[in-house]
């Protein structure tokens, strides 16, 4: 077909903005992630259940007796599960710039709704639900903050989460809209690698500036691990350069820093060594991912392993350890911490299927509906 002399322009304009801002060859599926994000649910689920200071105190109310004395080779591990959250904040960087590449603002916030919030719905009304039948181990929150729960935004508010674990749900939700407005101002190399520096800068001055609103935003507890995530999508996509290893290398050196961090002020359970060997090793994983090194791996089921991820984690911790509560004298207690998993597992798998994916339909065709009528109203 020929190209008529009006065309000529725009065909001129499309190809200098390609050699600008080249697209690389479409690169497959990368699987090894979602089964990273699976083993990284697994670790903090039996941290919670195995390794953490309260279950390992006498008469606690989860198993009524220090986990290291009935399990002490489990305990040792599963303390140092929770370094699963800060592997899932790398994740979720890598994975949001990727998935929003060449994406709107308004189709970023779809994605972002329709993926978080079916299964938070059922995970507040379940463990409610569960703690409600199976009380003594957690306390009861009023309705009014069950409800406000329902949100998402209950940090914002100092209300209490239903469960413990909805914390981190707070820093994505941060990052989320910190990351908008590059993702308004179109998403290119040049724009995540300034994000990164400049949300860096922040993190890095928030702590002494005893400004609120900044250490709100910054998250400096938790920004690292993201842009970590973030510099090792942009070695994914456009391959690696001193810049990106220089990115990386300070969000390692920043990170093991807040994994003494939180070992001093919230977990006690751990050593540094173990911690900083842990996601040293997983950085470096992630970085033969980023470059290549699994682009070969076809298996299918990591995908489906990821996909359980996100319900697992929002409804093990509550509602598990109310369960350890009433079966811990049935069995022995590692092989109740394997059926506990195991039985999470199963209801992530029916919560994936039967409630994520109809409602995430529901909610696509109802807010795609919602921002056309607002477009055509203006």
């Amino acid at each position: 077909m020929s190209v008529t002399t009006a065309d000529r322009p725009a065909q001129r304009a499309r190809t200098v903005r390609a050699r600008r801002d080249p697209a690389p060859p479409r690169r497959p599926r990368l699987y090894a992630v979602d089964g990273i994000r699976l083993l990284a649910a697994l670790m903090v689920a039996v941290h919670h259940y195995a390794g953490t200071r309260r279950v390992d105190r006498p008469h606690n109310a989860v198993w009524d007796r220090p986990a290291s004395d009935i399990m002490p080779t489990v305990y040792h591990l599963a303390s140092y599960g929770w370094i699963g959250v800060e592997i899932f904040f790398v994740i979720s960087g890598f994975v949001i710039c990727m998935s929003c590449w060449g994406r709107t603002p308004r189709q970023f916030f779809v994605s972002r709704v329709i993926r978080l919030y079916p299964a938070y719905w059922f995970a507040v009304a379940f463990t409610t639900a569960v703690l409600v039948a199976l009380p003594g181990v957690w306390d009861r929150l009023p309705l009014s903050d069950v409800l406000l729960n329902l949100t998402m935004l209950q940090s914002g508010s100092g209300v209490a989460d239903i469960d413990a674990v909805y914390w981190t749900l707070w820093s994505e939700l941060r990052f989320y809209l910190l990351f908008l407005v590059v993702v308004a101002m179109g998403l290119t190399y040049k724009r995540v690698v300034v994000f990164c520096c400049v949300w860096g800068a922040a993190a890095m001055l928030a702590p002494v500036s005893r400004f609120h609103l900044l250490v709100l935003a910054a998250d400096p507890d938790g920004a690292w691990y993201f842009i970590a995530g973030l510099a090792l999508y942009l070695m994914h996509r456009f391959g690696q350069d001193l810049l990106l290893w220089g990115i990386l290398a300070m969000a390692w050196l920043m990170g093991q820093r807040e994994l003494g961090l939180r070992i001093d002020n919230v977990e006690h359970v751990s050593g540094w060594r173990g911690s900083v060997l842990i996601y040293t090793v997983f950085l470096l994983a992630m970085a033969a991912i980023a470059l290549g090194a699994t682009d070969r791996m076809r298996w299918k089921w990591p995908a489906t392993a990821g996909s359980l991820t996100y319900p697992l984690y929002l409804l093990h911790y509550a509602a598990g350890t109310a369960v350890i509560n009433r079966l811990r004298d049935t069995m022995d207690a590692r092989l109740l911490v394997a059926s506990v998993i195991a039985g999470f597992l199963l209801l992530s798998w029916l919560v994936h299927r039967f409630v994520e994916r109809p409602v995430s339909r529901l909610l696509k065709r109802g807010l795609d509906t919602s921002f056309a009528r607002l477009r055509n109203a203006g």
